[in-house]
This record gives structure tokens, C-alpha cells and sequence, in this order.
């Protein structure tokens, strides 16, 4: 088990009305995810396992999410008391194909090429495994890009080398900014954390 970032508070968060929320270890690399906790002012540390994120063939791309999202979590099952482990998969589809993190530069142009000037899906799996119980939900946004030139796409790819993201590509990064005309859904979904969604889900834990 690898620590990668001590707690940031010494007490329970209390959520609106005084619902208090477990300590939370985030299985996630992800400084976006990491940056949406803290905003939400999230005890929390970050404790990475290696996983396996195959998946089964004939999965919906909803279900696939919450797969991985769910083998992330039970790596840790046996190994924690009173914390609440926190894990997630995004991932993106477009024309029902899906789109994980690209392996290359190249891969990540085109990439990109395929979701411009459509509508694509973001999908964000997650699973809290808390005293022994796994729950799964998850959470879909559209994303309707413009035409973007190749000149834009190449040119992102070599500044931001976004080889970390699901479908090549930040929303709070310059081809977000400049690309993106409008979104169905919850924008920190898109970010990788449904934040919303996450937040209602922690304060009944012990309900």
C-alpha cells in the first residue's frame, strides 16, 4: 500500500446539517479529483493499488465504469477499519465507441479528431466500499464540441500531453475552454468526480 498524501484534516467533516463523514482514502491518482475533494472540504488521503482494469465483453459503457470502479475498491477489502475507500473510472463514448486514456501522442489526436464537431458521453463510475459494503453509482454527461482544427488539436496535445485523461482531454484545460459549446449534466463529472451525486452518497453512509 502506497501513501501518496497524508490527511489534510484531524476530524470527521461534517456535512450540511451535521451528518458526519468518514475519513475518506482516495484510490486515484488524479490531481483533478484530488482538487475536487479539497474543494469540498474532504478529509481525505490518497493510497494507490495496482489494478487490473480489463472488463468483461457486452458491457454497456455505464456498466463498464462501474466495473472498474468497483475492482479499484475491492483491492482494499480486509485492509481498512473505520474509512471509507473512494474510487472512480471515467471514461468517454462517442458513436458507441469507448474511449479510455490514449497510449500515445498520436493516439490522442485522433482521439480527439473523433469527438470533434460531435456530441459525446462522459461517464464516471464510482464505488464506496465502507465496512464491508460496496455501493456503485455512476453518472453521465454530454459534451458538445465544435468543429476543432487540426492546428488546435495538435497543438493542445503537445502543450498539455494529456496521456492521463479519458478521451485525450481536460475541460478545464485551453481545448475545453475554447472547444467546448455546451454540457448536458454535471460539469465535475466531466472534471472525474460527480461531485453532487458523491456528496449525497457520503452524508447517509451511516444511515
Amino acid at each position: 500500500m502506497e501513501n501518496i498524501n497524508m490527511p489534510i484534516e484531524s476530524s470527521p467533516f461534517r456535512g450540511l446539517g451535521g451528518s458526519s463523514i468518514p475519513k475518506i482514502i482516495l484510490a486515484s491518482k488524479s490531481p483533478r479529483r484530488q482538487d475536487l475533494l479539497r474543494l469540498m472540504d474532504m478529509e481525505f488521503e490518497v493510497v494507490l493499488k495496482d489494478v487490473d482494469e480489463s472488463y468483461p465483453e457486452g458491457l454497456t459503457p455505464q456498466e463498464v465504469a462501474v466495473y472498474i470502479a468497483r475492482k479499484k475498491a475491492e483491492a482494499f477489502d480486509g485492509t481498512i477499519t473505520d474509512e471509507v475507500v473512494l474510487t472512480a473510472d471515467t471514461i468517454v463514448c462517442v458513436d458507441g465507441l469507448i474511449l479510455g486514456k490514449p497510449e500515445t501522442p498520436a493516439h490522442a489526436v485522433e482521439m480527439l479528431k473523433m469527438l470533434s464537431g460531435k456530441v459525446h458521453q462522459v461517464i464516471t463510475g464510482v464505488c464506496l466500499l465502507y465496512k464491508g459494503h460496496y455501493n456503485n453509482f455512476f453518472d453521465v454527461s454530454e459534451v458538445f464540441f465544435r468543429k476543432l482544427s487540426n492546428q488546435e488539436i495538435e497543438s493542445y496535445v503537445t502543450q498539455y500531453n494529456p496521456l492521463d485523461k479519458a478521451g485525450s482531454y481536460g475541460i478545464q484545460e485551453r481545448i475545453g475552454l475554447i472547444g467546448i459549446e455546451r454540457i448536458n449534466g454535471s460539469y465535475t463529472n466531466v472534471v472525474g468526480l460527480p461531485t453532487e451525486k458523491l456528496y449525497a452518497q457520503l452524508v447517509n453512509l451511516n444511515k
